[in-house]
């Protein structure tokens, strides 16, 4: 069931037969949720996406935000957009309804977002924030911030942003020159530059909240020194009316490769003397209180990936089917064959269900990390809680840094699909391919995030995190073992397991030693190995339950032989969707978990060339 966007029988598979996401609904917390609710939530969603964000994604495309004296001017379609995106609902649903939102479970949510996310990106970008932005003003603000900023950004009246980013500090927040002066009336003055702001201006709402990092004038350098506060392009007064405009100006619009039509520019912070912000936290917590919405905008950026993949392998499928060129490979001697669609050719049929392989995994891990965040918030004990939020510590960096390099892998796979077509701007596999890159660097670089996964998140609980994970991959080998369909892809998966952990512990004993540096150095394919074999969990684990489905399908349908079972296939929806499934955890065992074990040994060897060279090496 595709409608050019998303596979909704795939999105449904993993929720309630993968996940058997109904088990929250009889929490306390989600007890006004069921199945029916959940579909036409999302059935909504779906008409949102495909009737208003979508017409407007290829025009915002075209038209790109500018500046017109001084201010930021979206793509004129994205107004009537962002006023029925309002209007529907969709900015803060998870929140509870004392704040604006519907309360929903984090998994149901990221199920819709992932329409928004498919049809037009660009435009999710402007609300996206406001979930993580106001999410820190209710945990960390006062009343007085609460009543001032939050309720009007959670309703969408105000929009937001997140200023972390300067000219010389990306990654490196600690080296920000941002500074905060303090002023006899308790607020500060903001003097600094912040860059690659998303959303930094616009004409969507009438004013935007700005959270800043700065330092506090006197406060030590590096992270420890950096302090978060409330910069409002208006200054709001106490009793919520608009009061004058800050001291604040928006440098330029940043010309990009893609996501066009979303407004990134640079903020020029009290180049007057005259920009006032408001403390948010403790002083010199400032990274702490934004880590919350980090965390929170690096899953999302995981969406927006899968979004992405997803409409980009729609459409390949679909121009696969419709091509009409070449012959079959095994009518290559026959003077009067015909051509055939292209999805016919083997290697078309490979990338296609390479690309298949790779959405239905991601969509699997980004949807987990969002059970499992659910999960944190209705355990009933200590231990339990830790647990599923040490998996979400765990997952982000993966949903965020492996799902961005493997989505934007398969929108090349869709143009190759196109071919010269796909090239071209009559067609919207080039606008896909541009927008996706984005991914792998905002919200900390997929460097950033490997550095994060092997530098701070394998050690985390003294590696309690990691240690549930593998056994919920141990899991998945043994009931892979115990089908004899499955059980040789199961026993590919069992030792890429086993490298995958063997390399884990190499890594933790080479904190103190000499070779400390060959973990730093090989965070990017040690990442890339936990992602490929949770890809293989989670499909080889949709894959037990699909051939269960799938033999209930044969027995009632009278199909018991193969000759019945591959024509039912052909001919039945329900049975070609598992028989893909199936397909498709194969395909990627045999692909993909039968290197993991080589590229394990060649991590512990211990080469370090790419550090001890010259960097004369590496000009020619």
């Amino acid at each position: 069931m595709s409608n050019g966007l998303v596979n909704t029988r795939d999105m449904r598979f993993i929720l309630f037969e993968q996940l058997e996401v109904e088990k929250l609904f009889e929490s306390e917390k989600f007890a006004d949720y069921s199945k029916d609710t959940v579909l036409m939530m999302q059935n909504e969603s779906e008409k949102l996406a495909l009737n208003v964000l979508l017409p407007g994604y290829t025009a915002g495309d075209r038209e790109e935000c500018h500046l017109e004296d001084g201010k930021v001017v979206v793509p004129a379609c994205f107004h009537d957009i962002y006023k029925k995106y309002v209007e529907s609902g969709w900015v803060c649903p998870t929140k509870s309804p004392e704040v604006g939102g519907q309360g929903m479970p984090h998994v149901i949510a990221t199920s819709c977002l992932e329409f928004f996310v498919a049809a037009n990106f660009p435009f999710v970008i402007y609300p996206g924030l406001i979930n993580g932005s106001a999410g820190m003003i209710e945990k960390y603000g006062t009343e007085a911030q609460k009543k001032k900023y939050m309720y009007r950004m959670f309703s969408g009246e105000w929009l937001t942003t997140m200023c972390l980013t300067e000219p010389g500090a990306g990654s490196d927040v600690g080296a920000l020159k941002t500074t905060a002066r303090r002023l006899p009336d308790g607020r500060f003055s903001i003097t600094g530059t912040k860059s690659f702001i998303s959303g930094a201006d616009h004409d969507l709402t009438e004013n935007i909240i700005h959270p800043v990092l700065a330092r506090i004038e006197g406060d030590p350098p590096g992270t420890g020194g950096i302090s978060l506060f409330i910069v409002p392009k208006y200054r709001v007064n106490d009793d919520g009316a608009l009061g004058e405009l800050n001291d604040l100006y928006v440098g330029n619009v940043e010309h990009k490769m893609g996501i066009k039509g979303s407004a990134t520019c640079t903020i020029n912070f009290g180049d007057n003397g005259n920009c006032i912000g408001e403390l948010l936290g403790k002083e010199r917590e400032g990274i702490k209180v934004m880590f919350n919405m980090m965390n929170e905008a690096r899953i999302e950026v995981g969406m927006q990936a899968l979004g992405y993949a997803s409409v980009a392998f729609e459409h390949a499928v679909a121009y696969a089917k419709e091509r009409i060129q070449g012959v079959p490979v095994w009518e290559m001697s026959n003077p009067q064959a015909k051509a055939v669609p292209i999805i016919q050719h083997p290697d078309v049929r490979r990338d296609l269900l390479y690309m298949k392989a790779i959405v239905e995994g991601i969509r699997s891990l980004n949807y987990f990390t969002a059970y499992c965040l659910d999960m944190s918030h209705i355990a009933t004990n200590d231990a339990d809680k830790e647990k599923w939020h040490g998996l979400v510590e765990l997952l982000t960096p993966l949903c965020k840094a492996y799902a961005s390099d493997m989505a934007f892998m398969v929108c090349s796979k869709a143009m190759d699909v196109y071919g010269g077509y796909g090239y071209c701007r009559e067609y919207p596999i080039e606008q896909y391919l541009r927008d996706c890159k984005i991914a792998t660097i905002f919200e900390g670089t997929n460097g950033i995030q490997c550095l994060d996964l092997v530098g701070r998140k394998l050690g985390q609980r003294k590696g309690a995190n990691v240690m549930t994970l593998f056994g919920l991959l141990n899991e998945t080998v043994a009931k892979a073992k115990q089908s004899d369909d499955l059980k040789k892809y199961g026993a590919r998966m069992e030792e890429a397991v086993n490298a995958l952990v063997d390399l884990t512990i190499t890594f933790a004993g080479l904190g103190k030693s000499p070779n400390f540096l060959i973990p730093v150095l090989n965070a990017s394919p040690y990442l890339e190995l936990m992602g490929d074999v949770l890809m293989g969990h989670f499909l080889l684990q949709g894959a037990g339950i699909a051939e269960n489905k799938l033999k209930e399908i044969y027995k009632e349908k009278g199909a018991d032989s193969i000759d019945k079972q591959q024509a039912l296939v052909h001919d039945n929806q329900e049975a070609a969707f598992y028989a893909g499934k199936i397909a498709a955890a194969k395909f990627f065992a045999l692909d993909a978990l039968s290197t993991v074990k080589a590229r394990c040994e060649a991590i512990k060897v211990g080469d370090k060339m790419p550090i001890e060279m010259a960097d004369e090496s590496f000009t020619i």
